[in-house]
């Protein structure tokens, strides 16, 4: 299993707009066979970065969801929305290996 953790630098003035556009993704990586850990606004401390988290099963389930994501017209409408409100400054993607029990 593969996590896909984003950290988002976001326009504070545009919070709701960035809200939303965290809301379609989460509908949208899970489409593609992935499962959303959902999003972390800003609440205390820096108000301007935001995280993400969503896994696949495998590094190569990843890929296959982005390039079916550039073609999906739901995927297209998202990052466009993004694109038009100016909400996401600039964003880091990593991968790391979940662990997920104490076992």
């Amino acid at each position: 299993m593969v996590t896909c953790f984003l950290k988002y630098v976001i326009d504070p003035a545009k919070l709701a707009e960035f809200e939303h556009y965290g809301r379609l993704w989460i509908t949208l990586v899970e489409k593609f066979g992935g499962r959303h850990h959902g999003y972390l606004l800003p609440s205390e401390g820096a108000n301007n970065i935001a995280y993400a988290f969503f896994s696949f099963e495998s590094l190569a389930a990843y890929e296959e969801y982005r390039r079916k994501s550039f073609e999906d017209s739901d995927c297209k409408a998202a990052f466009a929305y993004a694109e038009a409100n100016k909400c996401i400054l600039s964003y880091e993607r990593n991968f790391l290996r979940p662990v997920f029990d104490g076992a």
